[in-house]
């Protein structure tokens, strides 16, 4: 039996390449999300320095004040996030 003179890395080169053209399904595209919600920022209370009874009233008003902020913050983040989550969801 005659054979040809041949370099087998030639013919697993060209068996490769003729693998390589069959047609694939197409990937689907990839799901972008894109989450917008709003950072999350530390929440902080003023020091205060209390005299009198005054001074130390004040400093309840402003404490409640600021842990309402604080409060409004989070609650907008968290609704926020819940959207996003139910909006994944969906199919």
């Amino acid at each position: 039996m005659l054979t040809l003179p041949c370099k087998p890395g030639l013919i697993l080169l060209c068996l490769t390449l003729l693998s390589s053209c069959g047609t694939a399904p197409p990937q689907p595209a990839p799901r972008l999300l894109v989450k917008a919600c709003p950072a999350v920022t530390r929440c902080s209370l003023q020091a205060a320095t209390l005299t009198t009874n005054g001074s130390l009233l004040l400093a309840l008003e402003r404490a409640k004040a600021a842990w309402a902020t604080c409060a409004a913050k989070v609650d907008t983040v968290v609704n926020c996030q819940e959207s996003v989550d139910v909006q994944t969801e969906k199919p």
